[in-house]
């Protein structure tokens, strides 16, 4: 049984139905340049006005602070949900007020309106209780379709929950089922690929995994922060040689949790960092001083699709390499492939998430290959953190 209700539990017709999207879309030149967040959302959309419902949509765009700022208005958003939903879709200058509530009263049933950017109004970072009840005054009903805002607790992600009958959105659904798989109830046994540049921003990633997977592939400059922690010379590589002991601490836990840590054997080395430069292969013990490892060799790279033989259930933050530059691509490429054609074989449950890995992906070719790809950013990385999020856990409430 769900620990949340799903649009599968309400009853829609004739409601007002306030609901939490993502929409902060990139833009370019007063145009939407990129629709994946708001493709995401229209299954809820449709459905709930297929109900009868009356949709009123919430959103955030860009970080205003608490003031009107034209330049972050969703009004350009509006034109690009109408077209994709083949409908008109209303917009309110105001998401609560006299400009809000009449436009809101004047709806009928299967209406679509998105009101403005709820953080021109300094209530709705703060989760300010007079303005979360001017939100709720419009609905009758709250979903929560906009997994990748859960990780804050805002008027209209947590506040909404507290005064309205609420549950997940389809796509609200589709992320949780997916991370309940990747790591709150997978099958053993699992594999994370851990990557990026720097260990700092990752450290209570890692302590979390090493207690939850079986084994950790440490990519990306990360490894190189380990295998100095380790006494190995990396020498010009991205490396945090103040988190030694932070390194040597956290392998010492997957020691004791018995989680292997994957560091790479093998290394792509080159004396610059552009794209076509001049490079070779090396054992990770025999970096020259004015060398630097942007990728993961070809032996690491068979060590790593070897655990994800093994695995039943992948979760993957981060790449092996400098992906963005060729020749430093190619490990997280071959990874990535080889985790997607297990998946398609139907051997693997893999999961992904974050700002790189969904580029990395995308570059691969894999995306619609995998399991799951989490598009939330940072609500993602709190969740395989395994920190609770409030949006999350105010729906289970």
């Amino acid at each position: 049984m769900q620990p949340f209700k799903t649009l599968d539990d309400a009853d829609l017709a004739g409601k007002r139905v306030l609901v939490r999207v993502d929409l902060n879309v990139p833009m370019q030149d007063g145009k939407v340049s990129d629709a994946t967040r708001i493709d995401r959302v229209l299954p809820t959309i449709e459905e709930i006005a297929g109900k009868g419902g009356r949709v009123i949509l919430l959103a955030h765009f860009g970080r205003p602070k608490g003031t009107v700022d034209k330049a972050q208005s969703l009004e350009p958003v509006a034109e690009v949900l109408s077209d994709k939903l083949g409908k008109p879709v209303g917009f309110a200058e105001d998401c609560i007020g006299p400009v809000a509530d009449g436009i809101v009263a004047n709806m009928a049933d299967g209406d679509v309106l998105l009101l403005e950017n709820t953080r021109f109004h300094p209530g709705e970072e703060k989760n300010d209780e007079d303005f979360v009840s001017a939100l709720a005054a419009l609905g009758d009903v709250f979903v929560n379709d906009a997994f990748s805002a859960a990780h804050r607790a805002h008027a209209s992600t947590e506040g909404l929950t507290h005064h309205l009958p609420s549950y997940a959105g389809r796509a609200m659904q589709a992320e949780l089922e997916a991370l309940e798989k990747g790591l709150g109830d997978p099958q053993k046994p699992v594999v994370a690929i851990v990557g990026g540049a720097k260990v700092s921003t990752k450290i209570d990633l890692l302590s979390n995994l090493v207690e939850k997977v079986d084994c950790l592939v440490i990519g990306g400059g990360m490894a190189n922060t380990f295998l100095a922690a380790q006494g190995r010379d990396v020498g010009k590589s991205l490396c945090e040689h103040d988190l030694a002991d932070t390194a040597r601490s956290i392998l010492k836990t997957a020691e004791k949790a018995g989680c292997v840590v994957l560091l790479p054997s093998d290394a792509v080395v080159a004396r610059e960092f552009k794209a076509g430069a001049e490079n070779e292969v090396l054992p990770v013990d025999r970096i020259p001083a004015d060398g630097m490892i942007l990728d993961v060799g070809p032996a690491s790279v068979g060590s790593v699709n070897e655990w994800i033989d093994k695995a039943k259930t992948l979760v993957w933050n981060g790449p092996l390499g400098a992906f963005e530059i060729a020749p430093f691509d190619k490990a997280t490429v071959a990874a990535a492939r080889h985790a997607a054609k297990r998946t398609t074989e139907g051997a693997l449950v893999s999961v992904a998430g974050g700002g790189d890995t969904v580029a990395a992906l995308a570059h691969a070719g894999v995306t619609d290959a995998f399991t799951y790809v989490s598009t939330a950013g940072g609500a993602f990385l709190e969740w395989m953190e395994g920190k609770p999020l409030p949006g999350v856990e105010a729906l289970k409430a």
